[in-house]
């Protein structure tokens, strides 16, 4: 490793997407910070030039990363933050953090998930927590899952932020000969479409386990992007296509995908496991969980008809039996 701190971007998070976007900024970068939890992990990295848990295929050029898991260290000299680590564990990881820390840097969030501590998206928590202004904030979006850019399998991703100039930039540090970038100016509408396609990803992955076959799949993603448009219409009222790749295209991939653990987790609930029991043997995160109940306590104050994500709500966390929820849902499809 060399003694050289001096990045422009700095990674927080270690898991699977924290890995892949590593990757693909160290095809542009000469010097990429990245911030892991575990001191194993780290120790990992740097002996073996890959992650101990995640993407282990991706090999790393060492000389090219600083990795540490002092926050501090890794936000310090980076003018582009991306934060890459589960909704869940935000709070905890920036508590630490002064808002000066972050002042006049960029953040991009590739957080999929909901915080469950202010039922609020990312940007509106690093506006509120750090002082960030909106237009040097930004999403980074799929249709895309990690496990394909380890594979270097074409992929696409949607850089969203309101100052386009910021977004171009992104994108460009995304680019490569495997990933297509695609930039867009509605930075709430494509982070709350990228919450609320895991829960519909979960309901998915229920009914897979209930033995529903592709054609009611179909039905109920057809359904479930129509709630996503009424949804986000009315909470960031902008003119937006949701038949795009940011929106639909994402929501397609993680209902449908193998690699997709909010499905997984899906399917075991279907099978008959519990919510407990599901997440104790994933051992990862299932973002739709946590989602489904901070998107049902949102929509108090919006009132939009959504039944697929109440059918979610009521199989997590009222512990109605999916065999009878997903019966009663399907009389209100169509």
């Amino acid at each position: 490793m060399t003694n050289d701190h001096s990045h422009e971007i700095a990674v927080i998070g270690g898991g699977s997407w924290a890995t892949a976007l590593v990757k693909l900024f160290c095809n542009h970068e000469k010097k990429v910070g990245w911030w892991h939890r575990s001191e194993d992990a780290v120790s990992h990295l740097k002996n073996f030039q890959h992650n101990s848990r995640y993407l282990q295929s991706v090999q790393f050029d060492v000389n090219q990363l600083n990795i540490s898991t002092d926050l501090e260290s890794i936000l310090n000299p980076a003018k582009i933050v991306v934060i890459a680590t589960p909704a869940a564990f935000l709070v905890s990881i920036f508590e630490k953090i002064k808002p000066e820390l972050l002042k006049d840097k960029i953040v991009f969030s590739a957080v999929k998930g909901i915080i469950p501590e202010y039922n609020s998206i990312p940007a509106k928590y690093i506006h509120k927590t750090f002082g960030t202004p909106y237009d040097q904030i930004g999403i980074i979006c799929g249709p895309c899952h990690a496990e394909e850019v380890a594979l270097e399998r074409l992929s696409y991703l949607t850089i969203g932020c309101s100052n386009a100039d910021i977004a171009e930039k992104m994108a460009a540090k995304l680019a490569c000969r495997y990933i297509k970038t695609t930039t867009s100016d509605d930075l709430f509408g494509t982070e709350i479409s990228a919450v609320l396609k895991n829960v519909y990803a979960l309901v998915a992955g229920i009914c897979h386990g209930l033995g529903y076959g592709d054609n009611f799949q179909a039905v109920l993603i057809s359904n479930a992007i129509q709630e996503i448009e009424r949804f986000i219409d009315v909470v960031s009222p902008v003119h937006r296509d949701t038949k795009s790749s940011a929106y639909l295209g994402d929501l397609l991939v993680t209902a449908y995908s193998n690699f997709s653990r909010n499905r997984t987790f899906g399917f075991m609930i279907g099978k008959g496991y519990s919510v407990k029991s599901a997440q104790l043997e994933m051992n990862m995160i299932a973002e739709g969980y946590f989602a489904t109940k901070c998107l049902v306590e949102i929509n108090k104050k919006f009132n939009v008809e959504m039944p697929i994500l109440t059918a979610a709500y009521n199989i997590l966390y009222d512990r109605i039996s999916p065999i009878i929820e997903i019966k009663l849902l399907s009389e209100k499809l169509a």
